[in-house]
């Protein structure tokens, strides 16, 4: 037995290690899954917490803006309030309702009960004038003018969200043009090195290479910062959950040939501006409320009725007519505001008309001027310095041309490329200033 209690133990040993080895050899086993509250708990790795990148065009950006960005939806309320007001417009006078008590002896003697007299009285006020119907008109015309001033909100901040939109991809171009300098650089001097070492260039011009790299470097570091900057600008103007709006704008500055004529402009400005629109209804909102006003002055009747009852005895209806006798106050003061705005109003139609005139007069300026840039650059200049880059490059492997010389051609090749950029850009500019001044949409 004891032998074969050792047997048993000395097994039970062997599967044991053998278990060990095995299970060191497979590396160790993967626990299981624990369900419990630490689940839910957010990870803080931001790497871990970060929502996948959406893949954005202008179009997509525009209805994203429309559906969710916080200060047109703040912009939608004040069309809620205005119809707030025509339902508050439509309500008619309250009733009123009266109960008294008369004829109670102040000693407290005697019979009270037949001593005291009740009374029982309803009243109610009739406008008069068409005050209700005049009313309705000036809470519909301030309607009205809620979702115009609504209207000149989505004019405005779209236009503003598409020049944010198209301000990330300049800078992201920017920053694709310093990347690929920064390499280029990184690759002139690792063969300026090879250069040095074999004794075909001096050491000062690698010198003069290892400073004049810094410029590059620092020009990747601000292109990154203005890309990171103008993306994050973008996406609190979207609107929703900054922290869950992960977005990858897509699109080019490539510019659409356009061609306008000044009257056609300045006709679709004066046909679709919303402010102009806004002063329009402005205007007739002051005149219904000048119609109001005058109503004003009518006084309203109050007629009331009730009945008087004496326990015991006889009891009597009581019936009266009540009016305000405009002697002193018929409502001079608010007459006279009311045609002061509708001055006012005119006053700003005019103002107005002429703005959205001098808009489409300096935006089509405007336009011309940057196209006539963009024109330039289709000369083919851009081709030129790209060749002008690769034929130095060709000519320094060769032996033919200096490092200062390709150093040379890589910054004019940088500066008229960003130049060409920010041509391309101001050119997409214009044209949102064309649509900003005609309130027509131009660039889709």
């Amino acid at each position: 037995m004891t032998q074969r209690r050792v047997r048993v133990v000395a097994l039970t040993i062997f599967v044991f290690v053998s278990n060990a080895a095995l299970a060191q050899k497979n590396g160790p086993e993967k626990p299981p899954e624990i369900s419990s509250r630490l689940d839910v708990v957010p990870s803080l790795n931001p790497e871990a917490s970060t929502p996948p990148q959406r893949s954005l065009t202008i179009s997509d950006a525009v209805a994203i803006f429309l559906r969710q960005n916080f200060q047109l939806i703040a912009a939608r309320y004040d069309i809620d309030s205005a119809e707030a007001e025509r339902l508050t417009a439509r309500l008619r006078p309250n009733p009123a309702i009266s109960v008294g008590f008369s004829g109670l002896p102040l000693n407290l003697s005697g019979n009270l009960l037949t001593e005291q007299q009740y009374s029982y009285a309803i009243s109610q006020t009739f406008e008069l004038g068409g005050k209700r119907a005049k009313r309705i008109d000036v809470a519909n015309t301030n309607s009205d003018l809620a979702r115009a001033q609504f209207e000149m909100a989505v004019w405005q901040l779209t236009n503003d969200l598409k020049k944010k939109f198209y301000t990330v991809i300049l800078n992201r171009s920017l920053l694709n043009l310093a990347q690929e300098n920064e390499k280029t650089f990184a690759e002139v001097i690792e063969h300026t090195k090879e250069l040095v070492q074999a004794g075909e260039v001096s050491g000062l011009d690698l010198t003069r290479l290892e400073v004049e790299k810094l410029k590059f470097d620092t020009d990747l570091a601000n292109a990154e910062r203005d890309y990171e900057v103008a993306l994050r600008d973008l996406r609190v103007t979207l609107g929703g959950d900054y922290r869950a709006m992960e977005i990858d704008p897509t699109g080019t500055l490539d510019p659409q040939v356009f061609d306008f004529t000044f009257p056609d402009l300045r006709d679709q400005a004066l046909a679709a501006r919303p402010d102009l629109k806004a002063a329009k209804v402005a205007e007739r909102a002051a005149d219904a409320s000048i119609r109001l006003q005058d109503a004003q002055k009518i006084p309203d009747v109050n007629l009331g009725g009730g009945v008087t009852q004496v326990p015991g005895g006889t009891s009597n209806y009581t019936f009266g007519v009540g009016v305000t006798l405009p002697v002193h106050d018929r409502n001079q003061g608010e007459r006279a505001k009311a045609r002061i705005a509708k001055e006012k109003a005119l006053n700003q139609e005019a103002l107005v008309t002429n703005q959205v005139i001098s808009d489409v007069d300096k935006a089509f300026v405007a336009f011309q001027m940057q196209k006539r840039r963009v024109d330039l650059y289709r000369t083919g200049v851009l081709t030129k310095v790209n060749s002008i880059q690769d034929l130095t490059e060709y000519s320094l492997k060769a032996g033919e041309s200096s490092i200062l010389d390709l150093l040379d051609a890589v910054r004019t090749r940088r500066d008229t490329l960003a130049a060409f950029y920010q041509a391309l850009f101001d050119y997409q500019s214009s044209l949102l200033e064309l649509e900003l001044a005609t309130a027509t949409p131009i660039v889709k």
